[in-house]
Order: structure tokens, then C-alpha cells, then sequence
């Protein structure tokens, strides 16, 4: 028997299992998930959701070959006072939020967690103002509070 290093034979099972469990390391998706890297790396922390103020309104232009600017807004974070930048979709939804406002987020729905189509990084979209439903605001069959 030459040149073989795994163990062979009667005894062989937990030499093999610990060389087997030990290697596992070497694997970024084994790693990733045992230190739970995403969820260190989310700003929402693992949560669906999360509240934030809106900063600032900003223009994401979309990418090739589409060609618009994409609303969307700057928000911080209530939880860990983290920044990000979430979509705010309908057709003039960004009419209905003005800086300082709370907004939730939530999760836009790309592959792993990531962008959607032709945004470039907007991982989040808003989907309340100040308590009251984004779609209830575009469709007219409820007003925003004021403050």
C-alpha cells in the first residue's frame, strides 16, 4: 500500500470522520455559515425587517442596457444606526416621503438576498411611511400623518 492517506481498515471510521470534519474548514460555504458571516455582515441583522429615518432622496441610475434613474432614498438604520440605500417603488412613491420620516424596510427579493435588476446595490425597498402603508399612500386610500 503506497501513497494512501486516508485510514485504511477496521479502525479506520473516526480517524476518517475527524480528518473529514477537519477539512470541512477548507470550504467557504461550510465556513460562511458555521461563523454566520451573513448575518454579521447584514445590516438588518438577520431580521425581515427594520425601521429607519430617511437622510436624503437619491437618483440610482440604472445600469447598462437600460437606461433611467431609479428613486430611492438614504436611510439610517434605528437598530444600529447603519446607512442604506433602499428603493422606493410605484409610480410617484417618492412624493409620498420627505427627509426625516420613518420608514420600513424590507428585503427587495434578488438571488441570495442581493440587487433586483438593473439596480446596482439597493438590496432593501421601503414599504411604509410615518405607520401607513406605501401602496395605500400611491393608490389614494390613505394620507400620510403629520408629525
Amino acid at each position: 500500500m503506497t501513497g494512501s492517506k486516508s485510514p485504511l481498515g477496521e479502525f479506520a471510521a473516526r480517524p476518517l470522520r475527524s480528518k473529514r470534519r477537519k477539512f470541512r474548514w477548507k470550504k467557504a460555504s461550510h465556513k460562511r455559515r458555521v461563523l454566520k458571516l451573513k448575518r454579521k455582515t447584514d445590516p438588518l441583522e438577520g431580521a425581515p425587517q427594520a425601521r429607519g429615518i430617511v437622510l436624503e432622496k437619491v437618483g440610482v441610475e440604472s445600469k447598462q442596457p437600460n437606461s433611467a434613474i431609479r428613486k430611492c432614498v438614504r436611510v439610517q438604520l434605528s437598530k444600529n444606526g447603519k446607512q442604506i440605500t433602499a428603493f422606493v417603488p410605484g409610480d410617484g412613491g417618492l412624493k409620498y416621503i420627505d427627509e426625516h420620516d420613518t420608514v420600513f424596510v424590507e428585503g427587495i427579493g434578488g438571488a441570495m438576498g442581493g440587487a433586483i435588476g438593473d439596480l446596482p446595490g439597493v438590496r432593501w425597498r421601503v414599504f411604509k411611511v410615518n405607520g401607513v402603508s406605501l401602496e395605500s399612500l400611491i393608490y389614494g386610500k390613505a394620507e400620510k400623518p403629520i408629525r
